[in-house]
């Protein structure tokens, strides 16, 4: 164990312990028999900081209706503003369950039944799915990638602004599944496209903390100018690997706009969330940087191991540098076509991963698109022995 508390030797077998990622194989592929690499959590224990603090209020040993202290919201703001050089107001804080019930309330809140969402494809599904669930029109600009990775279409999403009325823009920053930190000016083109068409902008930047490489996440907060049309929806879920605890922030610096949020919510009577989801949050944002750090270093001798194994073998593969988040978005077509995937992947190479066509709404999939998102939160031996059967059961085709 490192002096942070990062045990890198003895990770938890989560098999059996109710997990979504390792419990529901068979549900979700048919089999159990499978390396789970899909459900974007860490197979890591959270910061001895927050195991402590929740041991604590366990301990305690009473649950009745909780007040959630200011130090709660005192400690996040802290770690934006050292994390993110930017100070949300605590009036423009608002609780969530989670980011992507953050998505379904501001969309609820904010537009009207057969509107016109965007979004960024491919992109996270739950945003496709929250825009069919509340009944509005979804609009997809596709990303382009380049020499150096993914960008925007920033001519496309104009013409979609344009020709489809949209009203509000959700934003992946930094981008999942595709792993792209945002520049300025890209960030800069998409807010002013936002101003110019009158566009309310959602960005999801829950993935802030889990950066590379000498790239920074910028928050949408860094640009005062674009406030007045902005909901940033973030959390510590993904940062400290608390998600099964339901903590999450909506920051709304629009007086108006967090009129008609908090509005919404009344109506669906949550106004907090349970209290040991505040104790770990608080914790982890007090307490929890330094155990980030070694994460972060794992995480890329995962990633590191992962692109090694797979282009010593396959060297047509390809697979962009890192810059954020723990999935790794990966093409297989020098190798594999599209209706292989699956069958290769799943079946013979047994890794439960997300496929890329579950990141474009059906019938909007690129023709030959064979790209698989591979989660590498995981043992390094899980990894290692991951990009060993990918590259043999690729290798394999005839």
């Amino acid at each position: 164990m490192t002096s942070n508390g990062f045990d890198t030797a003895h990770f938890p077998l989560r098999r059996g312990s109710r997990s979504v990622k390792w419990d529901t194989l068979a549900s979700k592929y048919g089999r159990d028999d499978l390396i789970p690499l899909w459900v974007a959590d860490m197979d890591y224990p959270s910061p001895p900081c927050i195991q402590e603090a929740l041991r604590k209020a366990v301990d305690f040993g009473v649950f009745g209706y909780f007040a959630p202290p200011a130090s709660y919201q005192d400690a996040f703001i802290a770690w934006e503003q050292t994390r993110h050089g930017v100070t949300p107001k605590r009036e423009w804080l608002r609780f969530t369950p989670g980011v992507v019930t953050g998505i379904y309330w501001s969309i609820s809140a904010l537009t009207t039944p057969g509107d016109s969402v965007a979004i960024l494809t491919p992109c996270y599904y739950p945003f496709m799915d929250a825009v069919k669930d509340t009944g509005r029109s979804l609009v997809c600009s596709d990303l382009v990638h380049t020499d150096h990775g993914y960008t925007v279409n920033l001519a496309d999403l104009e013409e979609k602004f344009q020709t489809r009325q949209v009203k509000m823009l959700l934003l992946c920053s930094p981008h999942n599944p595709v792993g792209h930190v945002w520049t300025k000016d890209e960030l800069l083109g998409i807010l002013e496209l936002c101003r110019r068409y009158d566009v309310l902008v959602v960005s999801d930047e829950i993935h802030q903390d889990i950066v590379f490489n000498g790239h920074e996440h910028l928050s949408c907060l860094r640009f005062p100018e674009y406030l007045d049309r902005m909901i940033l929806l973030t959390s510590g879920s993904k940062t400290f690997n608390i998600a099964g605890l339901q903590n999450s922030f909506a920051v709304i610096p629009n007086d108006a706009l967090g009129q008609k949020f908090d509005a919404y919510v009344k109506t669906v009577r949550i106004k907090k969330g349970v209290s040991l989801g505040y104790v770990a949050a608080e914790a982890g944002f007090r307490e929890g940087a330094p155990w980030l750090e070694e994460v972060l270093e794992y995480l890329k001798g995962n990633y590191d191991l992962l692109k090694k194994t797979l282009t010593d073998a396959l060297p047509g593969i390809h697979i962009d540098p890192l810059e954020s988040t723990y999935m790794i978005w990966v093409d297989l077509s020098a190798y594999v076509k599209p209706e292989q995937v699956v069958e290769v992947v799943q079946n013979q190479a047994r890794l439960a991963v997300d496929f890329g066509f579950w990141f474009w709404p059906e019938g909007q999939v690129p023709a030959g698109d064979t790209h698989i998102r591979i989660n590498v939160a995981a043992a390094r031996e899980n990894v290692a022995l991951a990009a060993d059967r990918l590259a043999a059961a690729i290798q394999g085709l005839k």
